[in-house]
This record gives C-alpha cells, structure tokens and sequence, in this order.
C-alpha cells in the first residue's frame, strides 16, 4: 500500500519547517543554559568570549567573533536534524486536521527546553509556562476548525490534572522531581489531554518508565548513585511525543 501524495507532501513540508526552526534554535539554548546557581540572571548576554549577544535567534557562532570563532552551541547540526524529524512523524501520524499546525509550532519549543535541561538541569519559567499557555491558545483555536480530532476540555483538564499529580509528588521528594517539571506537566498534559484520558495515561507512563531505564542504566555502569539527579524533562516531552503519535495515529 503506497503512501498518498498529499501526506507525503504534508510531511515533506513539516520536516523542512522542523529544519527551519531547529536552525534558530542554537542561540535561544545558549541563552536560556544559565545554571541553578545564576538563575536570578535570567538568561545569558553574552557569547563564551564575552561579547553581548543581540536577538534570541539564530546561528551558533557569534557574530563578533567572526567565523571562525568559538561555538556557544556545540553539535548544533543536530537541533535543526531532530526537530525536522519530530515535525515530520508527527505529520505523518497526524495527517491534514487542525491540529497538526499546533504540535509543528510547539515541536520547537519542546526541543529547546529539552537541550536547557540537559545542559543545566532546569526548566526556565519563561519556556515552560508560555508553553502550556500557548499550547491550550492554540488548541482553543483548533477546536473551533472543523475536522479537529481532539477535545479542549479533556487539554485543560488533562493539564491541570498532570501538573497536580506531579506536584504531589514533587512536594514528597523534591530532589526527584524539581518545580520545573511541574510548569512543564501543564503543557505536556495539555497536549496529551487532547486526545483523551488514556493517551495522557500512555505519555505520562512512558516519560517515567524512560526515565527510570536511563537512570538505571546509569547506575548500572557507575555513573550515577542513588543520590544522582536526573533532568526529567527530556523524558517528560518524549513521552508526550510518543504519547502524541500514538493518540494522533488511533485517532
């Protein structure tokens, strides 16, 4: 069975949106990479030589520097490679509905904070909130459209409902789920929320069983002690994609 046209077309231009907005995404990460210890600053102004840094978007050299200057975003290749991507599955499993056009718009920004968290090991509130503020706008719009495959509801609900229950349990062990991850529950849960209960069950699971192989996988080779903490929130946006394919597909 061949694919259609139109969905090959649909996916061919989500990946090269994907590539497109991965390729700004080097000096947003620079920017927002401040660790905890410095998070009053805010975000970082200047390049690693020390020159100011204008805008929030663009390459990953600064411009002062010149070309052959040093990089603030090392492996920069691979933003721009992995979210083109992730907006091409998600095209794929989504198909032509309205939707569609939110989960391309937020691919990026989950892709940014997953490279902050891994950097620093913390999720900047001027991400994370207008995350789950954008995604429940932006869903709102999508209900209204016709052919739309979700509920608004089930989104703010599903956000609400995640982000309590992480809370319960960041207020239980704050060393292993920090505050941040709670912010970045309301966006997660909203778009998981979308298509339902047992999807927002399905990328909730598999965001903690991830993080509990990887952590284990750690240990194991003796690089991480009980002790050890985790960024959780790369596992939090991949469960969400994982559950997104999934909900998007049966849907």
């Amino acid at each position: 069975m061949t694919t259609p046209p139109s969905t090959l077309t649909l996916v061919a231009f989500a990946a090269l949106w994907g590539a497109l907005a991965g390729a700004l995404l080097p000096r947003p990460a620079h920017r927002f990479s401040v660790p905890s210890e410095q998070a009053g600053e805010g975000w970082r102004g200047t390049c690693p030589t020390g020159h100011p840094l204008r805008g929030w978007l663009g390459r990953a050299s600064c411009g002062e520097c010149g070309p052959c200057g040093p990089s603030y975003a090392p492996g920069a290749l691979l933003l721009p490679t992995v979210t083109a991507l992730l907006c091409a599955a998600l095209a794929a499993a989504t198909g032509i509905r309205p939707e569609l056009a939110v989960w391309l718009l937020l691919a990026p920004a989950g892709v940014l904070l997953a490279v902050v968290d891994v950097r620093v090991q913390r999720l900047p509130d001027p991400l994370t909130l207008p995350l789950a503020a954008a995604a429940l706008a932006l869903l709102g719009a999508a209900v209204l459209l016709p052919e739309h495959a979700g509920s608004w509801t089930t989104a703010l609900l599903g956000s609400l409902a995640l982000a309590a229950g992480h809370l319960v349990l960041h207020l239980i062990n704050p060393g292993g789920l920090a505050f941040g991850d709670v912010k970045l529950a309301l966006g997660t849960g909203a778009v998981l929320g979308w298509y339902g209960w047992p999807t927002l069950m399905l990328g909730t699971f598999a965001a903690f069983l991830l993080g509990a192989l990887y952590g284990m996988t750690l240990a194991l080779v003796g690089r991480a002690t009980r002790r050890s903490t985790v960024p959780f929130g790369p596992f939090m946006l991949t469960g969400a994609f994982l559950g997104l394919l999934i909900g998007a597909y049966a849907a």
